[in-house]
């Protein structure tokens, strides 16, 4: 059974650090998740991003680069058996990604940049598309198109909250579910969506106590995968530290949502 199928059937949890700080920073976090996995015998993703195009400031920490951030992730993966992901932020980038990650990140921002997404598409990797602020969730459907297009149908959708006022985001659970109705997988992105953007002069604030909250609550609406973000030191991280959940505080957030997942299986 490939990676997309099983994607498919299984809840499945999207984990790791919002950016990649350095090589001893993967591994704590990756033995970390090998441990849940194997205590909770759920599906995880690792996730790190090399370069953090979009930040706030021109002075934040983007990260260690392509060449670099993609070694890393390749030590990763055959380390410890993660799939990987990580985004991309131009069509260039797509190539030489796709020879390291199982499934490639469209941000959020560049949704609906068609090259981005064509060439994502074309890579013939899983595409997991970030739903932008500011677009409702039926315009997705034109996201899905673009992707399609390539005959690449391997394609995951996921939730980070919508801009109704500033420097704050809105969770619309009812969008969940018209994007659910699109037919691909829809993903709870919980740490991004407590995000409060452009609120901490010069860079983005959060609060992370809301994200398993959300979390929960897409687990009992139906949705099967979850995005969250994490760091053994949220006060320390150089990106987006404010909305991360703390490494020692996974656990209980991954039991609860499969504790929602089972009472939503055992009442069908």
């Amino acid at each position: 059974m490939n990676l997309y199928t099983q994607l498919q059937q299984v809840p499945f949890f999207i984990l790791g650090p919002c950016v990649i700080e350095s090589e001893e920073l993967l591994v704590e976090v990756a033995e970390k998740l090998q441990l849940l996995e194997q205590e909770l015998g759920v599906k995880i993703i690792f996730k790190a991003s090399f370069d953090k195009a979009n930040r706030t400031s021109i002075d934040s920490f983007r990260g260690l680069g392509m060449e670099e951030g993609l070694r890393l992730l390749a030590k990763i993966k055959s380390t410890y058996g993660f799939p990987i992901l990580t985004d991309v932020h131009e069509s260039h980038q797509v190539a030489q990604v796709a020879e390291v990650v199982d499934i490639i990140q469209i941000p959020a921002f560049l949704c609906r940049q068609t090259d981005l997404l064509v060439a994502a598409g074309q890579s013939g990797k899983i595409v997991n598309v970030k739903k932008a602020q500011f677009l409702s969730a039926k315009d997705m459907v034109h996201v899905v198109h673009k992707i399609e297009s390539t005959g690449n149908q391997q394609i995951l959708l996921t939730e980070r909250g919508t801009v109704f006022g500033y420097n704050n985001l809105v969770v619309d659970f009812v969008g969940i579910l018209e994007m659910m109705d699109l037919g691909y997988p829809v993903i709870m992105d919980a740490t991004h969506s407590v995000q409060k953007p452009g609120a901490g002069q010069g860079k983005s604030l959060g609060n992370s106590q809301y994200a398993p909250h959300l979390a929960n609550a897409a687990a009992a609406i139906g949705v099967k995968g979850f995005f969250m973000e994490t760091h053994p030191n949220t006060g320390k991280a150089r990106s987006d530290g404010a909305n991360m959940i703390p490494l020692n505080e996974l656990d209980r957030a991954l039991r609860n949502i499969n504790s929602i997942l089972l009472l939503n299986l055992n009442n069908k």
